[in-house]
């Protein structure tokens, strides 16, 4: 079973790559390299580089290596960015994405894993979210995470496809040994700015505000480990591969951590304080977002194993340090 991973010179989907390996399973990888990095494919993978709207290219690596599956991380990912560049987010998170989806249907991949958010939900109304929860995005990147959830399964519905749509809260961390981190330029995930700013290799931390409702004021997320995101979706893929589908799955924790509790604890970490200033709200932001995933370990037999707050700020500041 041959996969084909699209943006997988990116964060997590190089740790996916990973977790194939790990497995001895066969895997080509697409990837513009507009935010990903060739080193971190594995060595023996081939790598294309293309966007995934480069209906060409990516014809001719299906027709070439002919995927049964594919496992889709590549997108725009930036909340506040896509509030200031709506036609951009639009134009490559969903047009892009619907030219791959036709060119697979085109080919008979038979399966399609997408990395989804969940900024599908917008402000919540109940805590912890579950996958009912009224589908309301505050913001063009969860907006365009929800069109593209709604084509999947109608194109599932038509095609045949096999979806699972797989809903990430914060993904965090990195490789417990080392080799595989964040690097994204710019930056804009807390816990790795907030590594760099304790260990003086940027400016002092902003937070976006202390006046939330939340109990220190500051915005609350529930953070998972890359490592356990990785192992969701090669779960997602065996089930589908089973015949199951369509899947609609949070992937998360059910506990929320605040930004202030993120600085305490990469401070207790790196031995020194994060140091910060308050700046004003970032637009797009809920106040709190926390994850019920009980229906992902009911289907998949998945439970977050490496997503306790310290582990992750742990092996981050591990693969950041060398």
């Amino acid at each position: 079973m041959t996969i084909l991973v699209a943006g997988g010179a990116g964060y997590i989907g190089s740790h996916f790559l990973r977790c194939l390996v790990d497995r001895g399973v066969p895997a080509v990888v697409i990837d513009d390299l507009s935010a990903g990095f060739a080193d971190a494919v594995p060595e023996g993978i081939p790598l294309v580089r293309c966007e995934i709207g480069d209906r060409e290219a990516v014809r001719h690596v299906l027709e070439e290596h002919a995927p049964e599956a594919v496992v889709d991380f590549a997108g725009l990912i930036q909340v506040g960015e896509s509030v200031q560049a709506p036609d951009r987010y639009y134009g490559v998170n969903v047009g892009q994405t619907l030219a791959l989806l036709d060119e697979m249907v085109r080919a008979g991949v038979r399966s399609f894993v997408f990395s989804s958010s969940a900024a599908v939900y917008g402000n919540p109304i109940r805590v912890p979210i579950d996958e009912d929860h009224p589908k309301d995005p505050i913001n063009p990147y969860g907006a365009t995470k929800r069109i593209v959830e709604m084509a999947a399964l109608d194109y599932g519905h038509a095609f045949g496809l096999r979806v699972a749509c797989l809903r990430y809260f914060n993904a965090a961390g990195a490789h417990p040994d080392g080799t595989l981190s964040e690097r994204h330029d710019p930056e804009t995930h807390l816990i790795p700015l907030a590594i760099d700013a304790g260990l003086g290799r940027r400016g002092e931390l902003v937070v976006f505000g202390d006046d939330w409702p939340t109990p220190d004021g500051t915005c609350v997320r529930d953070y998972i480990h890359v490592v356990d995101l990785a192992e969701a979706h090669w779960l997602a893929l065996k089930n589908l591969g089973e015949g199951a589908g369509p899947l609609l799955l949070n992937l998360g924790t059910g506990e929320g951590y605040s930004v202030r509790q993120v600085m305490d604890t990469v401070g207790d970490v790196v031995g020194t304080p994060v140091p910060h200033r308050v700046g004003p709200r970032r637009a797009g932001d809920p106040p709190s977002l926390v994850a019920s995933a009980k229906r992902a370990q009911d289907v998949l037999g998945w439970k977050a194993s490496r997503s306790d707050l310290k582990t992750i700020v742990e092996d981050a500041v591990r693969s950041r340090v060398g």
